[in-house]
C-alpha cells in the first residue's frame, strides 16, 4: 500500500481505503476496455494495411494501363499532328522521276506546237539524231504518262527499264503509236493525246495513281532510246 501512495498525490491517500473496492472494480473495467480498444485498433490497422495494399496494387495496375494507353495515344496523335502539319505547311509530295524537269517545262513554253490531222499535238523537247522507226519494228522507249493536271499515272522510269513494243501495230494507244513513228532515236517529245486517241475504257485509280476517265485526254513525255533491229542492220 505504501508503494501505491508514493505514486499518488497526497490527497488521494486519505480516500484510497474508502474507495478501495470501487477503484479495484473501475480499474479492472478500464483495463478490460483498454485491452479491447487495443485489439480493435490493431485489427483496424491490419484491415487498413490490407486495404491499402490492395488499393495500391489496383492503383498501380490502373496507372500502368493508363500509361500504355497514353503512350499509344501520343504515338497516334504525333502521327496525325505530323501529317496535318505537313499538309498545312504545303510540303511537296515525293518527287517522281521525269523526262522534263522544271527548267525543261519553262523552255517548253516557247517551243512551237505541232498538230497532226488526227488531232494529236506534240512539242519536241529534244530532236534526235538517229533514224525514225519503220512500222512494225521494235522500239525501246522511256515514257512518263500524265493526266492534264500533271499527275503521273504510269512511267517506265519508275520501273527502271525502257518499254519495248512494235510500233504501229496497236500494241499501245493510237496517240503514242503515231507520235513515236515520226520521232528519231535520241529524241524526247511531249505528246498531247486527245481522248479519241487515248483510252476508250479509261483506267481505274490506284494508290499513287489518278483515275483516267474514258476517252479523256492524256499527256505523254516520250524518249526514243533505240531501235534494236534497225541498229543491228546498220552496224
Amino acid at each position: 500500500m505504501a508503494s501505491i501512495c508514493l505514486l499518488l498525490p497526497l490527497s488521494s491517500a486519505f480516500t484510497i481505503n474508502s474507495s478501495k473496492n470501487h477503484h479495484r472494480t473501475t480499474g479492472s473495467t478500464q483495463i478490460r476496455s483498454g485491452l479491447r480498444r487495443k485489439w480493435v485498433l490493431r485489427l483496424q490497422a491490419q484491415d487498413n494495411s490490407v486495404g491499402t495494399v490492395d488499393h495500391a496494387e489496383g492503383y498501380n495496375t490502373t496507372k500502368r494501363r493508363d500509361l500504355l494507353m497514353g503512350l499509344g495515344f501520343c504515338v497516334v496523335s504525333s502521327f496525325l499532328v505530323g501529317s496535318s502539319y505537313a499538309e498545312a505547311a504545303g510540303l511537296p509530295p515525293e518527287e517522281k522521276p521525269k523526262l522534263c524537269d522544271a527548267v525543261c517545262e519553262k523552255e517548253l513554253e516557247n517551243v512551237p506546237m505541232v498538230t497532226t490531222e488526227s488531232g494529236l499535238q506534240y512539242k519536241d523537247i529534244k530532236v534526235g539524231g538517229g533514224p525514225s522507226p519503220p512500222v512494225g519494228f521494235q522500239v525501246a522507249a522511256n515514257y512518263v504518262a500524265m493526266v492534264p493536271s500533271g499527275q503521273i499515272f504510269d512511267s517506265s522510269l519508275e520501273k527502271g527499264r525502257p518499254y519495248i513494243f512494235r510500233v504501229g501495230t496497236d500494241q499501245v494507244i493510237k496517240g503514242l503509236d503515231e507520235g513515236i513513228l515520226s520521232m528519231k532515236v535520241g529524241g524526247i517529245r511531249r505528246l498531247y493525246v486527245p481522248g479519241s486517241l487515248a483510252y476508250p475504257k479509261g483506267l481505274i485509280s490506284a494508290p499513287g495513281r489518278p483515275r483516267v476517265a474514258p476517252n479523256s485526254p492524256v499527256v505523254f513525255d516520250v524518249s526514243l532510246e533505240y531501235i534494236p533491229g534497225l541498229e543491228s542492220d546498220e552496224e
